[in-house]
């Protein structure tokens, strides 16, 4: 559907080859820019234009392609374009402006919101789309999705837009940190090193250098001596942060977990989202079928752990404090309850949060961590957070 405008590129002076025009489809065919047309301005011109003095060009070239849209209602562009379904439906979603969204207040708080939902699911009968109760689509809600609340609970909704709800009524998939990433891992590795403890153990089949030496010279022949391999002794658990406000972080936190995997053998590793709860789990294909009873964990490994926490500590704080307030389960004990046991447990322990230290103070969420997890025991993703972090376990 896109012809017209590769042939008005073509009329307009702008050298685009057929190889760069299916390169533009194939980052169509994506998703990443279907409901926003200024992102879909700049992959065209990204993919179609090679020289900067024929910007002018196509500019002219697709203003004259798209001519008249903004005149259109949306089912005459969706019949005009053949687009899918759910293009109308997104067009329906309301965007305010930061005036319109300071007008919109919250319920007041997490029990005053899980009772209103159950008095609307009680009471709803139908669909709704765009209002300021009814749990729908677009609107000022707290309840549906694809519209603005302070606080609400999404429901039907595929991604995270403004992270502002307190709870997801959906079944997510997550995807399991790849550990065999290298590009970039050296330094982060470096900065591991500080909490190396070494010791001998094992077999006796690494060759001792400087003992074959002396042996030999002593003796007159070769005499090779051997000891026993030295180990890093260091016993860490990793628990890492997946999901949601995590996913911009995912190859920060990768190259993390594989220069983990090369530095500490004794490494064991579980997956959460956002708080730690009763349960966590190992592989995130299996997350609703096979998890491991946090207690379970706790009374495995013993305070001669290092414990390591990896997650950007963004959520509501609700997830922390309150009984049920958990962003996609209702849990029984409060996150904070969780932290707490897991920083008697281990106390030996560090939060590694990606997200930039200058934002720290205005998250409470973030806050609240620091307090639970101890003083000087959240550091920033940098080369100088990690030695700094390791420095603090190592003592």
């Amino acid at each position: 559907m896109f012809l017209p405008f590769f042939e008005a590129l073509r009329k307009g002076g702008v050298p685009v080859s057929l190889r760069e025009y299916l390169t533009f489809l194939e980052g169509m065919g994506t998703g990443i820019v279907t409901y926003d047309a200024e992102g879909f301005y700049h992959l065209a011109r990204l993919t179609m234009v090679k020289d900067e003095r024929h910007i002018d060009r196509f500019d002219r070239a697709f203003a004259q392609a798209f001519a008249g849209l903004d005149s259109l209602t949306p089912e005459q562009v969706c019949e005009a374009l053949d687009l899918p379904s759910d293009w109308l439906e997104r067009l329906a979603e309301k965007h305010l402006t930061e005036a319109e969204r300071a007008e919109i207040t919250a319920l007041g708080g997490f029990d005053k919101l899980m009772d209103t939902l159950r008095q609307r699911l009680a009471e709803q009968k139908g669909r709704h789309q765009g209002g300021s109760k009814w749990i729908g689509t677009a609107g000022t809600s707290p309840f549906g999705a694809l519209g603005y609340n302070p606080e609400g609970v999404r429901v039907g909704q595929s991604e995270s837009r403004h992270q502002k709800a307190l709870k997801v009524w959906d079944r997510r998939e997550f995807r399991n940190f790849d550990d065999s990433v290298e590009l970039g891992t050296r330094n982060i590795k470096v900065a591991l090193k500080r909490l190396r403890r070494w010791v001998r153990d094992g077999a006796v089949d690494e060759l001792d250098l400087d003992s074959t030496i002396r042996a030999t010279a002593d003796h007159g022949y070769l005499d090779v001596q051997t000891r026993p391999e030295r180990r890093n002794a260091v016993k860490v658990l990793l628990f890492l942060d997946v999901g949601g406000s995590m996913d911009p972080h995912v190859k920060v936190v990768e190259e993390l977990f594989s220069a983990a995997r090369a530095e500490f053998k004794h490494l064991k590793t579980f997956y959460f989202h956002n708080c730690l709860y009763e349960s966590v789990w190992t592989d995130n294909h299996r997350r609703w079928t096979e998890t491991t009873p946090t207690f379970d964990v706790l009374r495995t490994y013993g305070s001669d752990y290092k414990c390591i926490f990896v997650g950007d500590a963004t959520m509501s704080p609700y997830e922390i404090t309150h009984r049920g307030g958990a962003n996609e389960h209702w849990n029984t004990e409060a996150g904070s309850v969780w932290l707490t046991r897991a920083r008697t447990q281990w106390p030996q322990t560090l939060w590694i949060n990606p997200t930039s230290e200058a934002h720290w103070a205005y998250t409470p969420s973030v806050t609240l961590i620091r307090d639970i997890v101890g003083e000087g025991r959240m550091i920033p993703m940098t080369l100088a957070g990690l030695s700094a972090g390791m420095r603090t376990l190592g003592r």
